[in-house]
């Protein structure tokens, strides 16, 4: 499965964005899918997923009642909706998924391309 994501941009402390993640090249219904990060100097990290049906979610305490993951199969996409954004969410976003939703919060075996998404204070 190949996935584009977009959505991400430049905003103020306080902020939402709405990242989408477009999915092509298999059934994206199979997947779990999710969100990870890296921002300049860090290690990249796990922040959010979703099972192929949306049953079950999953996030980084960091995050927890500020972003939501949601997912429309018959769109092939997998959003991830940020409030309340902070300067510390400063990260390159990468949409992820593997056929195991628990693989999407470690090791993922499929990967987008990166989203900037920059907070200013």
């Amino acid at each position: 499965v190949q996935l584009q994501a977009c959505g991400g941009g430049l905003v103020q402390a306080g902020d939402s964005l709405r990242l989408s993640c477009a999915a092509s090249g298999d059934t994206f219904s199979y997947y779990g899918a999710g969100w990870f990060r890296q921002a300049p100097g860090k290690e990249r990290e796990f922040v959010a997923a979703i099972s192929w049906n949306g049953g079950s979610t999953y996030y980084v305490d960091s995050v927890k009642g500020r972003f939501t993951i949601s997912r429309d199969n018959g769109k092939n996409t997998a959003y991830l909706q940020m409030n309340s954004l902070k300067p510390e969410d400063t990260a390159v976003y990468y949409c992820v998924a593997d056929g195991s939703v628990v693989k999407v919060t470690t090791e993922p075996n499929y990967w987008g391309q990166g989203t900037q998404v920059t907070v200013s204070s």
